[in-house]
């Protein structure tokens, strides 16, 4: 509106102008010029004031500013070039991020976690329990020895009465053996979770990777022997640490309930008799202490001589040598760490 009331004023300053009426063609031109300044501050006023979305009801055609002066809409006459222009590069950017993405795909990190009470699912629970039975009662299997001297046996015929086999105590080691097992992978489920919390998304994946797989990804990259042994290693290491992290923690517990609130047995270590309690408390966190420091040794050597294994192993075969290696080397690894020890004459 303000624009128009420009234009029109300014068409009337150009009309032809007589004698008699030059005063009145000097007051139309008077009119025209401060009609002129009005207008431009009106316009000015307006494109500034008046919303982008609101701006075509007053006749201002997007950024154009009407200059009554000169006569014609002089503007912002390059915009939509400029705005293609833009367009293009926006484009052109998009176009080669797909590009890269497709080339060069960004790594995902997905955890997938295992169900919390897994270790009681019927086949795992199977597993372990015809486990920790088989290895309690097969000691009770073996053969005696036989002898061939007659004369023995008649002269000593209560040498070789047969004694009661003891059923009881391997049924009560094989379910402690039972319980054990179970509450490791329970409280590595536990502690996969709280990995899954607490730390980024690319520790956690490396965490709850499955070594096994990811051997026979790196076996088809071609690796050099050395370089493939090591990433192998590496990875079972990280993958392995959380089973020896949670096995810890439930030995740890064991201790606690052996030194702290059972009764000592002839099978414990001694503790001195004395009458003051605090002496015997001191013994306690003493002997504590002491088990600690071997779990702690025992556990370290496991996770170790774990990924030695497993990375020779994975030399063999990338699935199956890698597990058996690292089930060997987990085994092994608290039965060196006591030979070790021994050798050194530290105590464990």
């Amino acid at each position: 509106m303000p624009v128009g009331l420009g234009l029109l004023l300014d068409l009337t300053s150009r009309l032809p102008r007589g004698g008699a009426s030059t005063a009145a063609a000097h007051s139309h031109a008077g009119l025209s010029a401060a009609a002129t300044v009005a207008a431009t501050a009106a316009a000015a006023f307006a494109t500034s004031g008046v919303p982008l979305s609101a701006r075509h009801l007053y006749g201002i055609p997007g950024f154009t500013v009407a200059h009554c002066d000169a006569g014609t809409a002089a503007g912002w006459n390059e915009a939509s070039d400029l705005i293609n222009e833009l367009n293009t590069q926006i484009r052109d950017k998009i176009q080669q991020a797909r590009t890269d993405y497709i080339q060069y795909p960004t790594k995902e990190y997905p955890s997938e976690l295992k169900p919390l009470f897994s270790a009681f699912g019927l086949k795992n629970f199977t597993i372990t329990t015809l486990r920790s039975f088989l290895l309690y009662y097969l000691p009770l299997v073996q053969p005696n020895p036989h002898t061939d001297s007659d004369d023995d046996e008649d002269l000593l015929p209560e040498a070789h009465e047969e004694k009661p086999v003891d059923l009881v105590t391997p049924f009560k080691n094989s379910v402690k053996q039972i319980v054990r097992e179970t509450s490791i992978v329970t409280t590595r489920r536990v502690l996969e979770r709280i990995a899954v919390r607490h730390v980024s998304q690319r520790t956690a994946w490396k965490l709850l990777k499955d070594a096994s797989k990811s051997a026979k990804r790196k076996a088809a990259r071609g690796m050099s022997t050395p370089q493939y042994t090591f990433c192998v290693a590496r990875t079972t290491f990280r993958a392995h640490s959380l089973g020896v992290a949670a096995a810890w923690v439930v030995q740890s517990i064991i201790e606690v309930y052996r030194c702290f609130i059972r009764k000592p047995t002839k099978e414990d270590e001694p503790l001195p008799s004395d009458d003051d309690v605090q002496f015997d408390d001191a013994d306690k966190f003493r002997m504590f202490g002491r088990k600690i420091y071997g779990i702690t040794i025992k556990s370290c050597f496991s996770l170790v001589l774990a990924s030695v294994g497993a990375g020779v192993g994975a030399l063999v075969h990338p699935v199956h040598g890698q597990w058996f290696g690292c089930a060997l080397g987990d085994v092994a690894g608290p039965v060196i760490a006591i030979i070790v020890f021994e050798r050194m004459q530290l105590p464990l």
